[in-house]
């Protein structure tokens, strides 16, 4: 009897396949890069005020837990490195529910954080060209990354691979510097470094304050999972992958950490980014007159990071849930190529749809819909964890080894998932995060209803 292959059959046939073009320098700077945003540059006063010096206490526990979920992201995508990522393996060993939430979670998330970042590329533009329309800079901005996503996945890793240099370049500055007015200040140790126990002490809100700066500090690591994303592209994905999640602890280690410890030492830590952001006082403090500039130009190359990472994970993550039957089949097609360009086009186009909107309406809108974002981040975490104990307990009954192991199984998935929890315990007492707790449920209840609806439509 002759076999009638669906649509989605047809277009996976008769089209090119995704190409391997990421390298291991492409590899590793965007899982850097993914870890460093605005957040670090402007984001970490509002930590400080939560915690004092404990912050880099927060980094190192958020940090390490980060490491663990990653190593569970990096053992499935080693042994089946696949597009669309840990959306395929929720729906392969968890179900069929959990692989469209985690994909549609992380795509809306991700919408959402385009969103942001397109809007902050027209502040920091204004900070040089004040008459110039947020809405040009924004559109400028789309228009750009998306004809580079276009081209081909190479084209990708290396924009990603010179912006997050970029990123890097200034914290490795800030931090040299920072160490040059210690250690040139004329006090001997350990005066030149009491500020970190001076001043209400380490502690100086408590173990609370330290726990809530943890939960807000969280969400500067949102966007680290894109490593695994990049699975499916990566060239000999078994070593790269290996390597790049690797190297994650000890670059959060050197450049959140280490951020922290010179800013907390270098100033009374209620004094820190009270007049500016702390890395323009550290430049200006050396005698650079363009630190602000300097800034700016760094902020303007992280928002644009972030949102050229963003319209590649949006895409990819469109034609993962398409191939699981989670999505429209037209995201399916890809380009001589290799790459999924309606998914592009979609995510770009929403992307601009909804700047187009905030700049027309009131702001509270799509402040309500990012703190949604928020909780999205936790949502994804936590479906690593989960799905990463399936994935093991399959690979056991199967009599099966994996590549690279997660360490420390379960014990690390369950001490990440009781850790995202007190994230999200946390962040109902943090006034500003509140809402952002009260949305989760009903968030989950759209996702569950969009969910059974597709089912209806299938």
């Amino acid at each position: 009897m002759e076999s009638v292959l669906s649509d989605k059959e047809l277009i996976l046939l008769s089209q090119p396949t995704m190409k391997r073009g990421l390298k291991n320098r492409h590899l590793q700077m965007i899982a850097l890069g993914g870890a460093i945003g605005t957040g670090l540059f402007y984001g970490s006063t509002s930590t400080i005020a939560l915690a004092g010096p404990s912050v880099m206490l927060a980094y190192l526990m958020g940090g390490v837990v980060i490491f663990f979920i990653m190593r569970m992201l990096g053992e499935m995508a080693v042994d089946e490195p696949v597009s669309g990522s840990f959306s395929y393996y929720a729906a392969k060993y968890w179900g069929r529910f959990p692989g469209f939430l985690s994909g549609w979670n992380y795509w809306f998330n991700y919408v959402l954080v385009s969103m942001a970042e397109l809007t902050a590329v027209g502040i920091y533009m204004n900070f040089w060209f004040p008459d110039l329309p947020q809405w040009l800079s924004a559109l400028v901005c789309l228009v750009s990354i998306t004809a580079l996503n276009l081209v081909n996945v190479k084209a990708y890793g290396e924009a990603e691979f010179w912006m997050a240099l970029i990123k890097i370049a200034a914290i490795v500055s800030m931090i040299l510097l920072g160490l040059g007015l210690l250690f040139t200040s004329g006090q001997p140790f350990p005066e030149n470094l009491s500020n970190l126990w001076s001043n209400g002490g380490f502690l100086p809100h408590g173990v609370w304050g330290l726990l809530e700066a943890t939960a807000v500090v969280m969400f500067s690591f949102g966007g680290i999972e894109l490593i695994g994303i990049t699975a499916g592209e990566a060239e000999d994905p078994d070593r790269t992958i290996p390597r790049a999640i690797n190297q994650v602890i000890w670059r959060i280690l050197i450049f959140y950490v280490g951020t922290m410890a010179v800013l907390m030492a270098l100033w009374p830590w209620d004094q820190v980014g009270t007049q500016a952001s702390p890395f323009v006082q550290i430049f200006e403090n050396v005698g650079v007159p363009a630190a602000a500039h300097i800034l700016n130009f760094v902020v303007l190359t992280a928002a644009v990071s972030v949102y050229n990472s963003a319209i590649y994970s949006n895409s990819r993550m469109l034609y993962g849930l398409a191939k699981e039957g989670e999505a429209p089949a037209f995201f399916l097609k890809l380009s001589a190529h290799g790459v999924p360009v309606r998914g592009i086009l979609v995510s770009s186009g929403i992307t601009l749809i909804v700047v187009a909107l905030n700049y027309f309406l009131a702001g509270h809108i799509f402040l309500y819909l990012m703190m949604i974002a928020t909780c999205a981040a936790v949502i994804s975490w936590v479906t690593i964890c989960v799905t990463h104990l399936l994935f093991r307990r399959r690979c056991a009954a199967e009599g099966r080894a994996t590549k690279f192991r997660s360490p420390l199984y379960p014990w690390t998935n369950v001490l990440s998932l009781v850790f995202l929890a007190g994230v999200i315990f946390f962040m109902a007492q943090v006034p500003d995060m509140q809402l952002a707790v009260l949305f989760l449920p009903a968030w989950l209840l759209v996702l569950f209803v969009g969910y059974r609806c597709r089912r209806r439509q299938g």
